[in-house]
């Protein structure tokens, strides 16, 4: 599912997998840093949009639903210039037509570089 998409292009990876509860990381190098050689805040949207869909998308019936991101926002907190950025994605709610998961990204020494919420809408699959 991974191949040919913008997850492959980032270079995200997924490391853990639970129902509720998603870890990626991202390498902080050429494809996501901005022109000022920061890491994109769009970049980091893109990670944590990735964790929450993967991780929606572990809890809807995969025979009748899939999810789709609704709304998401996120404050950059930290600067990262290099190394690799984790996010852990943490379900708050789950309902019948969304879900709302928090998200936050660390650097290599830990420390907050971004926290974002994202909800997701669980749509029904055309059969």
């Amino acid at each position: 599912m991974i191949k040919n998409t913008l997850i492959e292009a980032l270079g995200i990876e997924i490391t853990h997998l639970e129902p509720g509860k998603v870890i990626a990381t991202m390498p902080v190098d050429e494809r996501t840093r901005q022109p000022f050689g920061l890491l994109h805040g769009g970049a980091s949207v893109a990670l944590a949009e990735t964790v929450a869909s993967i991780g929606a998308f572990e809890l809807v019936d995969k025979e009748t639903e899939g999810a789709a991101g609704l709304e998401i926002n996120a404050n950059h907190v930290r600067a990262v210039t290099e190394g690799t950025v984790t996010a852990v994605g943490t379900i708050l709610h789950q309902g019948k037509t969304t879900m709302v998961w928090d998200i936050k990204i660390t650097d290599e020494q830990d420390r907050l570089i971004c926290i974002s919420r994202c909800t997701m809408a669980v749509i029904k699959r055309k059969k």
